[in-house]
């Protein structure tokens, strides 16, 4: 797919009339997934300003320092219409920022994650302008994906479930959490990803701790083990998959648990259509999981929004009640965990479609017995 389908002068132009709505007089957005969105430009976020100016109803401006403007130009800020405008080393970049909106501004909106000294620092350049985060104004375009945005998760979710059909490669006894990940993360890389974002593998007693990540711990015999990974693809979008698997035939306690979570899974799963909220998903896993007894071993929302971030909105957790929409794409990830002993998750990335339901990840959720 040409980068043109997803970054293109529409995405621009749907955030000017976003920002008008939102009674901002601009949108300023330093390296992040939002300025990746917005222009194509996939920036390092350094001391040296990097930022986006992108009035209401003017012409939007990429200020990034000149030893990065080769990287900018290569990418598709230019084509989208964002013209480039660079400041060298020794240079005030603010005065900048400050030439081009000065006092006719009095209501902008910043990253929602841009460094501290560059709110400040903006704040200074442009004191007559209130500041409010520009996420309230991104996250209603962001939220809803379109088919060329569905089509590049979709070749993300191939991808990672190419990784995990080739598992049995690389878990098994006497290998440690580490040596598994690092075989795990060359994987990654073949199988189409630019980045390697994580690499979980949580063996045994590990599994019990949803965001272990790796140690030197030697896989044993007879232990379950979790496998959660992810990464960017060349487009920037992202994988996330997680699947349980165990080193021959797994504990009888774990066995029952692990049918308890895989009917709730899927009950999330098949829980997604238009109209649903968020919250009701959430509650089609974990009402199961309680009904079981391991209510207070689910420690997490059942589910987070991908897109350009690996986590975004919509957030599948109680107390959201936002409607699912077609285009909608999230995790459904409930897990056990029982302290000192094991743990399991199934998570695959679902879209929400106009009929219900389509998985991202198609790779089987039974446990692997490797």
């Amino acid at each position: 797919m040409l980068l043109v389908e997803l970054y293109s002068p529409d995405r621009l132009a749907a955030a000017r009339r976003a920002t008008a709505e939102a009674g901002l007089d601009a949108l300023l957005i330093g390296p992040s997934a939002d300025l990746r969105y917005l222009t194509g430009y996939d920036a390092h976020a350094l001391e040296r300003l990097t930022l986006l100016v992108l009035p209401a109803d003017g012409e939007a401006v990429l200020i990034v320092p000149r030893l990065e403007r080769p990287a900018a130009e290569a990418s598709p800020a230019r084509s989208v219409g964002a013209r480039l405008v660079d400041h060298e080393d020794g240079s005030d970049p603010y005065d900048i920022v400050r030439g081009l909106l000065g006092d006719r501004v009095k209501a902008v909106g910043l990253g929602d994650r841009m460094w501290a000294e560059q709110v400040l620092a903006l704040r200074d350049a442009l004191p007559d302008a209130t500041q409010a985060l520009a996420g309230a104004v991104l996250r209603g375009l962001r939220l809803r994906k379109t088919p060329a945005e569905v089509d590049a998760l979709r070749r993300a979710g191939r991808a990672i479930d190419a990784v995990h059909e080739r598992m049995g490669e690389w878990l098994r006894p006497g290998r440690t959490e580490a040596e598994v990940a690092a075989d795990i993360a060359a994987g990654i890389r073949a199988a189409g990803h630019a980045t390697v974002e994580f690499t979980i593998v949580a063996a045994g007693p590990d599994g019990a701790s949803p965001h272990h990540g790796v140690s030197d711990r030697v896989i044993r015999a007879g232990e379950p083990v979790v496998v959660d990974i992810g990464g960017a693809m060349p487009d920037g979008y992202c994988s996330d998959s997680t699947r349980t698997y165990c080193i021959g035939e797994p504990p009888a306690d774990f066995a029952a648990y692990y049918a308890v979570l895989h009917e709730a899974q899927r009950a999330a799963v098949a829980a997604v259509r238009p109209g649903v909220t968020a919250e009701a998903v959430d509650a089609a896993a974990r009402d199961l999981i309680a009904q079981a007894g391991f209510g207070a071993a689910f420690l997490h929302r059942t589910g987070h929004g991908i897109g350009l971030d690996g986590h975004e909105d919509p957030y599948i957790v109680a107390g959201n009640a936002t409607p699912l929409e077609p285009g909608m794409a999230f995790s459904i990830e409930p897990g056990i965990y029982l302290a000192g002993r094991h743990g399991a998750r199934i998570e695959d990335i679902v879209v929400c479609t106009a009929g219900g339901v389509e998985r991202l990840n198609t790779i089987d959720t039974e446990l692997v017995i490797l």
